[in-house]
């Protein structure tokens, strides 16, 4: 009788703590919907989230039961809920949290789960529900079992802070999106393409809503479908104009198509926005609810296909693309705003852009100065290039030419590893300087300096004696690995070049020697056959010269490997030398070796 009363006691007294507990829940919550509006409301979420989880230590002290157990996983969902909002992230501390529920669950049924993981744990606890519905076969399977899942209907005496309803439309939206992503990344486009498009249906805020279109463009554009990508593209700016990656992914979805003066327009309106209002953190448009769907798809591949461009790496865009197009009055104009960008120190410089190695803009900016004619101006850039690179090249510089082949499992590997980098950086840094003396003859040249051009074109090849190949020689440029190859084409262009000054100064000999080394480095390069031909010509040499142009016409274009289009792309910075370089005189001198060949052929006894 004595136990029974102590029995008695310790329910009654059990049901008195519950009361009193599902009280100060209740006045938790009343608490939260007064303060989600307020001025106060982020401080309110931290303290609302320390009581919750004390409140849900106390209930926790007592034995778990099927009677406690609603008011136990509802604190327990609030707290959860608090601990998220309070961080505006999700907190993955909180699984063992969410473990210890579910352990108290499988205790309160007469269960135990206490070696199990966390997958198993819910499976077991899940199968405690027998009226449970079934994941559809063949759906992924975590979107699929939150469609399943049966909300049960929210009791007033234990309120919640967020509806469960709301909470499983966040959920399936999230997964949906987080799927969609992963197939985008493992590119099964058809399959995330679906995914994606049953994200943009569900339950998110603007800005993950045009996130989502975002993805969708990326996507649809991956798969040949550029108007398609356009179209979603285009959707999420009308969604939400801040999200200007999407502006940056129709610049490039235009510039597949070819649409140059779309693309430049989407630049200029792109560079326009970063520079009003640079990239910060987008405020929730539902602030009051503490689980929202952009705290849960934080990918690695989300934050790419995202990523917000510095406004000098658009402003360097807009100058690169109008140089590859032709464009150089705007090319001149873009890269010297870029340049007092870098003076003003507005240009990032930590590696966290897309923009290529300063020096490298230095040139491409010399190369547009020089295309537009104005050569002093090409000349100076120049000479700041050589300045900052005059103590960063070594006086020699060996190249095995399979160095880069090195097997990372050999002993010794990180060591050889650290000296190709080492040596790929010296190439090209001693690239850049021999690009800036090789700029800087071609713009005495235009200035009609042919002294001073042979003056910079010997400095280039001066320069580029420092590098000693090693293995098996020189060979054809595209079995280089690509600094080398730069180099070689530096070294190429600067003997033209020189040869043509030597030519202008009447020193034809000498000229005819660079014309000979340039055809050694390059054979068959049509400029330097054509200029050969000439040189040849000047010394009274027509035979030798009728003979080498009848060679050099008679080969096949793509003989020699040297047709534009063929191997690894050169750098932008070398275009205005490309252009330089091109034989003017082509016709004419044709007609001369004809005549010849004609007059010869009549003077032969038949």
């Amino acid at each position: 009788m004595e136990a029974a009363m102590k029995r008695r006691r310790g329910t009654e007294t059990e049901r008195g703590c519950l009361r009193a507990w599902v009280a100060h829940s209740q006045a938790l919550v009343g608490r939260w919907t007064t303060a989600r509006c307020g001025s106060e409301e982020r401080q309110a979420r931290r303290q609302l989230r320390d009581e919750f989880r004390e409140l849900l230590l106390n209930i926790r002290g007592l034995p778990a039961a099927l009677p406690a157990l609603p008011l136990e996983l509802t604190v327990l969902y609030n707290s959860l809920l608090f601990t998220v909002g309070a961080s505006d992230s999700v907190i993955k501390g909180e699984a063992e949290g969410i473990r210890q529920g579910l352990l108290r669950v499988l205790e309160s049924c007469g269960a135990c789960g206490e070696d199990l993981g966390m997958e198993e744990l819910w499976e077991k606890v899940l199968q405690e529900d027998p009226g449970r519905a079934h994941c559809s076969e063949g759906q992924n399977e975590i979107l699929s079992m939150i469609k399943a899942w049966q909300v049960p209907p929210e009791e007033a005496s234990l309120p919640l802070v967020q509806s469960a309803k709301d909470l499983k439309e966040i959920l399936c939206t999230a997964a949906a999106f987080l799927q969609g992503l992963q197939e985008l990344e493992a590119g099964n486009f058809p399959a995330a393409l679906s995914l994606l498009q049953e994200a943009a249906r569900g339950f998110c805020s603007k800005n993950i809503l045009a996130q989502i279109y975002t993805c969708l463009g990326c996507c649809a554009q991956q798969m040949g479908k550029p108007q398609t990508a356009l179209q979603h593209l285009k959707r999420a700016l009308q969604v939400d104009f801040q999200c200007l990656p999407a502006l940056s992914h129709v610049a490039a979805v235009y510039r597949e198509l070819g649409e140059t003066d779309v693309e430049l327009q989407a630049l200029t309106l792109l560079y326009e926005a970063l520079r009003k209002n640079p990239p910060a953190a987008a405020a929730s448009s539902s602030p009051y609810l503490l689980m929202r769907t952009e705290l849960l798809v934080y990918t690695p591949v989300l934050t790419s296909l995202l990523r917000h461009r510095h406004p000098s790496e658009v402003k360097y865009l807009l100058a690169q693309r109008c140089l590859q197009d032709g464009r150089v009055a705007d090319a001149v104009e873009h890269y010297l705003d870029f340049l007092s960008l870098l003076q003003e120190q507005q240009v990032p410089l930590d590696g966290s852009s897309a923009l290529p190695r300063i020096p490298e803009v230095f040139l491409e900016a010399a190369s547009a100065l020089e295309q537009a004619g104005r050569h002093q101006d090409a000349i100076t850039v120049c000479k700041e290039v050589i300045s900052r690179t005059t103590d960063l090249i070594p006086r020699v510089l060996r190249v095995e030419e399979r160095l880069e082949q090195t097997e990372s499992s050999l002993p010794g590997a990180e060591l050889a590893d650290g000296l190709l980098s080492q040596k790929k950086e010296s190439l090209c840094c001693l690239a850049w300087r021999a690009a800036g003396y090789l700029q800087q003859g071609w713009a005495w040249a235009k200035l009609g300096e042919s002294k001073e051009a042979v003056t910079q074109f010997t400095r280039c090849l001066s320069d580029l004696l420092r590098v000693q190949l090693h293995g098996s020689g020189v060979k054809r440029t595209e079995n280089l690995q690509p600094e080398v190859e730069v180099v070689q084409k530096i070294r190429l262009l600067s003997l033209i070049g020189r040869g043509t000054q030597f030519l202008e100064l009447g020193r034809n000999k000498e000229a005819l020697l660079d014309f000979q080394h340039s055809l050694q480095i390059s054979p068959g390069d049509p400029a330097a056959a054509s200029y050969l031909v000439q040189a040849l010509w000047k010394l009274n040499r027509k035979q030798e010269a009728a003979a080498q142009w009848q060679k050099f016409s008679q080969s096949s274009p793509g003989e020699n490997g040297q047709q534009p289009g063929q191997g690894r792309p050169l750098p932008l910075y070398l275009a205005s030398c490309l252009e330089q370089v091109v034989f003017p005189h082509s016709e004419p001198l044709a007609r001369s070796i004809q005549d010849f060949l004609g007059a010869a052929a009549q003077d032969t006894p038949s």
